[in-house]
Parts: structure tokens; C-alpha cells; sequence
């Protein structure tokens, strides 16, 4: 339909079909699921130069103790609300109020600054850069250069449009008097903010004397600038409340289905990726009908402060309306300020200071992180062996989860999409999720949780490759901050691998840095180190990456240098360097790596030789679940095709002494639902091909591997002697584990603990007894 057909339909139609269609775009955009932000709420001036008639947020001088807030009252509340798990300062304030009151003019003036704008940017960096909330600014009209000093504090910006009617703003109507709210006005400064790459909140203001064509017309003039400029994140649909002591105290309500015709005609009219939010608070008893008339998005709550524009509406408990999105389906999610499409290109529309803020507090969604954890911190998991996920509303499972999940257990490969959907599966869907992989983990492998006694010889940490991620490399003695550049002579690798055997390792794992003196002759001299020193143990080593740097070195082919290490003593490769085998990733992060396609040429040629290889990910960083679904998918491929894949080993991104992240590039690695997940995705998209998925001690901490034992899980990996990639990325975890400890963790899961080989053999029971040890 064009807009003409599409207005007169909407003017026409019976209410119920026009709520199905809505629902019907509103389901195609992403995953079932409602979303807020939990916000703080700033009033930094109530003083207005416009006089509408249904507002309360507006006083005179005489009524505030000062015009302004000061820069201590702001942080003040700023800090409750961090405290109180906020992640968004709305800062709302009147339009202009200096081209009215003197005592605006003078406030500003004894706080140093010439402007509203102006101070409201040196406010909203405090709160920025002291509390790391992401300011969202409600400043009014705005011009270009105002956005230009706004944007570097915020995360987002909004204007309500409230209607196109120029009637609204002749004598009588309730935007008479009013200079800001000419639509005209309002339309260009909303264009403005697009021509400033701003992520923008608009919305329209229902039940003020405007008709139903008139809500259309106002919704296409949004959508037209966002076609434009792309950066409408939502749209609101208000509905007027009358409030004593306005003008319009007495005028009536707008009903329930003005409401919800005007949510699904939003919908309608809007391009798919802007959302359509409606006030809780305003609509107490109505999450049901607002739902079903396709809303995405319940805007900004507030555990601390009251909405200071509607002080009579008092905002919803979070916990309460939870439980009433949860009963229908659909989870509420929490977001940050900035929507996530707006986060996932933050380059494009956030300021690089408000962009590391942001990626601080956003998940791999760019939605917003659920807890503080993140990988390596000493913090208890969130998560344990009874509940992985920790404690989740319930939500009502869904046939098209359930279809995901039946074919994953039927081992055919998924697609792209149906792993994402997996991923973005939240509370009650993300344990069906969980659940559902560990079923087939007790089909695949039993109750028994293995593990290998090996030993990790980082024999260099000096490197040539510029990986962003990596804090272990080291090219001077001045680089890193834990430790100095070092590489191992042979002997000292000798002399680990006699202590190794001694304490009963059964493997070696041999790894470290693309040194620039290392050839493919140091790899082969390597090995002749380790098989001279302990013949019977096997040499797990070498990453694609410095097998495929150890073939050039020579001039040969990389199937003639596996068959030579292979010939001196190689037993097994760790599938590391992986990262994620997308190359928009790898570009980004490990631009002189191998590309994906290299990494599987390596890995694929070591398996039709018969070299069996572990596979890795490392995730949580740059990337996003597009990108995670790709590397399963292309992991799946190649083990279906050589069978040479011994295990699945995610590794969760340790982001605090990671360049990328102290640059402000990365996000604090996945969050703990996000790796609880990528076991239990892993398990699914890989089942029927690869059958062993291991966790990370190293990464999780014990208590958090021993949580995802029951999440798809059968293998914690090895006790890792001398552990210090991890380390050096900061994980506080040790270095090292006992059996005893392992047997711990596999008994919280109500679980036996067998000790397997490298390849999942039985070790020689003499090595077994010296293990347990």
C-alpha cells in the first residue's frame, strides 16, 4: 500500500485487524521479547519559555528553590542511580528558559556558563565520566550547533514531535504561546539531530485535540526523516493525561482503544528497526492490551527517582511488570539508552568516549548487561550446578524454540538464524535452551565429567602479530603490565616436561607467541626436546597459526610441515587462533592473522593426515551472535567433513588488561547468560558431529565450569600447570588445579570425575594413581 491507501485503511479498518497486522510486523523484527531501560531521572531545570497547557513539569521562578540543579545535587542522583543498577541519566529540562527568565539568565551565570546547553553538556560529562551512567538529553529544540556539543556526553537524544496539527498552536488549542512546539520547528530539529548522528527518541502526544489522520500524518513525517537520516531508535505513543491545575484539567482522557490503535497504526506506519514504545506508568492494568497492539519497548523505569513530567504516575516495579510480560511470552529485557542497532555501529553514532561507556554496559546484543561479572574477575558465578542461569521469570516456551531445539537433537544442522534465535533465547527459553543441551550431553557422554592431566609450556611470549585482544604478547621489555618478554631455551622446556611426567601429566601443551626468530626448525627442535626428554608423552602444540608461520619459514607446503611434525613427535594441535572465524571480526581484531578460510585450510589438512585438533572461540568482545553462529556452523562443516575435531572449547573473552578493551573497543566479554549459552548452543549445533564440549576453569573460575556441567557440558579440560595466557589478559584465577579440586566441581553437579587422555583414552592406571596423587 502507498500512504494514501495505507491511512485510509488504517481510518477504516475494524481495530482488531488492524492490531493483527501490527503484531504481525512487530514479531518479524527479532525475538519475542519486551524491552526497557532502567533509568535515572534528572529534572536539571523545570523553567520553560513554552506555556503548554497540559503541563506540570513547567514552573515559574518562584516556585523552584533555584533554577537550576547544581553540579552536586546532579551527581548525587546520578550515583543513586548507579547504585541502584541504572545504566541511563535521563536529563529532562524547559526549552530555552534564559530567553524568558532573569532568573534563569542569572543562574547560569553564577555556575559559569552562558547557555542551558552549555551547562547541560558540562553536567551530563561529569555524570558521564564519575558514574558511568550514558546520559539520554530531552533539551528541547535543538540546533546544529548544539548537537554538536550535546553528542559527546550522551548516548542518545529526544524530542517529542507530539503532532503535526499547526491547529494545536492557535489561540484555544493547547500549544498556543508555545514557540517550540510549531511542528515545523520541532521537525527540523529533529532532522538536525540526524544530520548529527545522534541516536534519537521522537514520539506523538495522543488525545490532545488531534485527529486519528492527524497521528498518521505526524508518524510519516517520522518516518520520512528517519529514511533519511536513519536514526530514530523509537518512537513514543503518549496518551494525554489530564493533571489539576492545567488548563486542560478537565479535558478527557484518551480511551484504551485510541491507545492501542495508535501503538498498531505506529507500528504500521514506522520502518521495522524503529521501536514503538508506550509510558507504563501511564497505563497501569494495560500491559496486555499494549502488548497485543504490538509494542516493542516500555521506555525509561526508574527504581530511584519519580517521573518528574508525570509526578502523579508512579512508575511500575520492574520485578511486577516482568512477570506480566513473562506470562505472555515474551521476556523483558533490559536495554541501554542507546538502542542496539545504534550500539553494534557505535562508530557511526556515538562519540568515541560515549562509546566506551556504552560497550561497558552493553552485551553482546547491544542490549544491556543482567549482571557485573564478566570472565577472569574473582566474583562468584552468578549461575550454579542446580540452576546455570541462576534464578529467571518463566517464560512460556514457544513453538518455534521448541522446532530449533527438536532438530538440533535430531542432529542436523541448524541455520545461521535458528542458532541466533538460540542465542537470544532469554529466562525461561534460555533454560529450555540449557536443558535441552544437556539432555543430549547425558545421551552423548554419560554422567562422567573428564578431564586431562597436562601441563602448559608458554614457551615464548614475544610476538610480531598485532592481535588487539591479546595482553600476552610482548615485544619489549616495556611492554604489557604483568609480565616481561621471556623465550624458553630448550632445556627449561626439557626440565618442564620431566616435571610434568613426574606429577602424572600424560600431555603437554606447547603454545606462545610468533617470535621473529623462530623458524619452522624451532617448532621441529622443539618437539626433538620434549620426545627426547619424555618419549611416551603426547606433544599437544602449535597453533594454525605458527604451523602455518613455520611452513613459510621454510618454503614448504603446510601438509609437508604437519607430516614433519608429525614424523618428530606431534600428537594433537589446539584448534587456538581462531578468535571468530568471520573475517569482519578477524579484520578487526587480529588483522595479520590467518583468515578464516586459512585457519580451516590448516586445520582441515592436520586431519586428513591424522592429526586430531581441539576447536576453539573466543567471544564477547567486538563480536555479536551473527558472527558466533557462523564460526559453529563453519566448525560443524569441516568436522563432518574430516572427523578430525577431539572437543569444543569455548573460551570466554578476559577483557582487563586486553588493549582492545582499555582502548575502549571492546565490551567486559560476555555476560554470564551469554556463556552459559554458547556451551549449550555448542552442544546443539554441534551435535552429531562433534560430542565432547569443554569449559574453561581458567576463564570461569571452578564454581562457574562446575555451573555449565549441567549446561551441555562433560569435560573440564586439563589442570594446566603454568597457565598464564589467561593471566596476563588479567583473570584472577590460579595458574593451576588439583584433581581433588576438579572432583569438587564435577561433585556440586552431582557427577563422577574419570581422568581421560588427550585424544579421550583410557590412561595407563599407573598414570591415573600418580594423578590422583
Amino acid at each position: 500500500m502507498n500512504d494514501g491507501q495505507l491511512t485510509d485503511w488504517l481510518l477504516a479498518a475494524p481495530l482488531a485487524e488492524i492490531t493483527a497486522a501490527a503484531r504481525v510486523v512487530r514479531d518479524a523484527r527479532g525475538p519475542e521479547r519486551l524491552t526497557y531501560s532502567r533509568k535515572v531521572f534528572v529534572p536539571l531545570t523545570q523553567l520553560c519559555r513554552d506555556v503548554c497547557h497540559y503541563c506540570t513539569f513547567a514552573k515559574a521562578p518562584r516556585g523552584l528553590p533555584a533554577a537550576y540543579l547544581s553540579p552536586d545535587e546532579v551527581l548525587a542522583i546520578a550515583r543513586d542511580g548507579a547504585a541502584a543498577g541504572c545504566k541511563e541519566a535521563l536529563f529532562t529540562l524547559g526549552d530555552k528558559p534564559e530567553l524568558r527568565y532573569a532568573a534563569a539568565r542569572e543562574g547560569l551565570a553564577k555556575l559559569g556558563f552562558e547557555t542551558t546547553v552549555d551547562y547541560l553538556a558540562f553536567v551530563a560529562g561529569r555524570v558521564l565520566v564519575e558514574t558511568g551512567l550514558a546520559p539520554h538529553i530531552n533539551a528541547g529544540v535543538l540546533a546544529a550547533e548544539d548537537y554538536a556539543k550535546l553528542r559527546p556526553v550522551c548516548g542518545s537524544m529526544g524530542l517529542m514531535l507530539e503532532s503535526t496539527s499547526g491547529r494545536l498552536c492557535a489561540r484555544g488549542g493547547p500549544h498556543f504561546g508555545s514557540p517550540d512546539k510549531r511542528p515545523a520547528t520541532r521537525l527540523a530539529s529533529i532532522a538536525e539531530a540526524g544530520a548529527a548522528k545522534v541516536p534519537f527518541t521522537s514520539g506523538i502526544l495522543i488525545g490532545i485535540g488531534e485527529t486519528r489522520a492527524e497521528r498518521i500524518e505526524a508518524l510519516l513525517a517520522l518516518r520520512d526523516l528517519h529514511r533519511e537520516h536513519g536514526h530514530l531508535q523509537e518512537v513514543i505513543v503518549q496518551n494525554f493525561r489530564a493533571k489539576p491545575g492545567t488548563q486542560m484539567a478537565g479535558w478527557p482522557e484518551p480511551s484504551e482503544d485510541e491507545l492501542v490503535w495508535s501503538i498498531a497504526a505506529a507500528r504500521l506506519v514506522l520502518d521495522p528497526e524503529v521501536a514503538v514504545q508506550s509510558p507504563p506508568n501511564l497505563n497501569p492494568g494495560r500491559t496486555r492490551a499494549l502488548i497485543e497492539a504490538a509494542l516493542d519497548d516500555w521506555g525509561g523505569i526508574s527504581p530511584v527517582t519519580i517521573d518528574h513530567v508525570n509526578p502523579e504516575a508512579p512508575w511500575p516495579e520492574i520485578t511486577t511488570l516482568a512477570a506480566e510480560c513473562a506470562a505472555l511470552g515474551r521476556p523483558l529485557v533490559e536495554r541501554l539508552t542507546t538502542h542496539p542497532a545504534f550500539v553494534r555501529a557505535a562508530e557511526t553514532w556515538l562519540d568515541p568516549g560515549v562509546a566506551k561507556a556504552v560497550r561497558r554496559l552493553a552485551d553482546s546484543e547491544g542490549l544491556a548487561r543482567d549482571t557485573d561479572w564478566s570472565p577472569g574477575l574473582a566474583d562468584v558465578a552468578p549461575g550454579s550446578p542446580a540452576q546455570p542461569l541462576g534464578h529467571a521469570p518463566t517464560v512460556l516456551r514457544l513453538v518455534g524454540l521448541d522446532a530449533i531445539l527438536a532438530k538440533a537433537a535430531r542432529a542436523e544442522t541448524l541455520t545461521p538464524a535458528e542458532v541466533v534465535r538460540l542465542f537470544e533465547a532469554r529466562d525461561g527459553q534460555a533454560r529450555a535452551v540449557v536443558e535441552a543441551a544437556d539432555t543430549l550431553r547425558r545421551q552423548v557422554n554419560g554422567e562422567a565429567v573428564t578431564y586431562v592431566v597436562n601441563r602448559n609450556i608458554n614457551y615464548t611470549n614475544i610476538c610480531t602479530f598485532s592481535c588487539s585482544f591479546c595482553a600476552f604478547s610482548k615485544t619489549s621489555t616495556k611492554a604489557g603490565t604483568r609480565d616481561r618478554p621471556y623465550d624458553l631455551p630448550l632445556d627449561e622446556i626439557a626440565n618442564r616436561v620431566r616435571e610434568a611426567r613426574v606429577r602424572g601429566a600424560t600431555e603437554v601443551c606447547l603454545q606462545g607467541g610468533i617470535h621473529p626468530r623462530y623458524t619452522g626448525e624451532t617448532y621441529l627442535s622443539i618437539l626433538q626436546a620434549v620426545k627426547s626428554a619424555e618419549p611416551a608423552m603426547h606433544v599437544h602444540a602449535f597453533s594454525p597459526l605458527e604451523v602455518s608461520q613455520g611452513a613459510a619459514t621454510l618454503g614448504v607446503p603446510v601438509e609437508a610441515f604437519l607430516r614433519r611434525l608429525k614424523d618428530a613427535g606431534l600428537g594433537s594441535l589446539p584448534g587456538t587462533a581462531a578468535e571468530i572465524l568471520h573475517d569482519e571480526v578477524r579484520r578487526r581484531i587480529c588483522p595479520d592473522k590467518l583468515t578464516t578460510q586459512e585457519w580451516l585450510e590448516v586445520v582441515g589438512t592436520a586431519h586428513r593426515i591424522g592429526l586430531k585438533t581441539t576447536a576453539t572461540i573466543m567471544f564477547g568482545h567486538l563480536d555479536h551472535l551473527g558472527h558466533w553462529a557462523a564460526h559453529l556452523l563453519a566448525i560443524r562443516r569441516l568436522q563432518l567433513a574430516t572427523g578430525g575435531f577431539t572437543e569444543f572449547v569455548p573460551l570466554p573473552f578476559v577483557h582487563m588488561q586486553s588493549p582492545v578493551y582499555l582502548r575502549g573497543q571492546a565490551r567486559r566479554g560476555p555476560t554470564w547468560r551469554e556463556t552459559v549459552l554458547m556451551h549449550a548452543v555448542a552442544r546443539l549445533a554441534l551435535h552429531g558431529a562433534i560430542g565432547s564440549i569443554q569449559v574453561s576453569w581458567v576463564k570461569l573460575g571452578l564454581d562457574g565450569a562446575a555451573a555449565c556441567l549441567n549446561g551441555g557440558v562433560n569435560d573440564l579440560g586439563g589442570v594446566l600447570m603454568n597457565e598464564s595466557i589467561s593471566r596476563a589478559a588479567g583473570a584472577a584465577h590460579g595458574q593451576e588445579l588439583t584433581v581433588a579440586d576438579l572432583e569438587l566441581a564435577a561433585a556440586s553437579a552431582g557427577r563422577p570425575l574419570r581422568q581421560r587422555t588427550t585424544l579421550y583414552g583410557e590412561p595407563a592406571p599407573g598414570l591415573t594413581v600418580a594423578a590422583a596423587e
